[in-house]
């Protein structure tokens, strides 16, 4: 079976995922996990800050930090230490962060 027709006999997304990228511990599926939570976190932070009406540059203001940097995160272009994310989640923006680790 190829694997096209694998994926359309896939009867959820975690065998979709296992056919495209391998399975969890590989290194193509840690690749493609790592994307894919830079995308949740940038896509809630433009979110977040749309919600609160504000620019890049009013949120980067609040918090310290370059527009420019505000917008990579928002593109998913660059990594964000944990205590900086509180601080535009929490200072800047208003929002609870909690983590979870499993």
């Amino acid at each position: 079976m190829n694997k096209e027709s694998a994926i359309r006999n896939a009867r959820n997304f975690d065998e979709i995922l296992d056919i495209q990228y391998g399975k969890i511990g590989d290194v193509k599926r840690d690749e493609f996990e790592t994307r894919a939570q830079y995308f949740v976190i940038s896509e809630t932070l433009k979110s977040a800050r749309h919600e609160a009406s504000m620019t890049q540059q009013q949120l980067a203001d609040k918090v310290g930090t370059k527009k420019s940097y505000i917008s990579r995160l928002e593109n998913g272009k660059c990594d964000i230490q944990l205590s900086t994310l509180y601080r535009i989640f929490e200072d800047g923006l208003g929002k609870r962060v909690s983590l979870l680790i499993g």
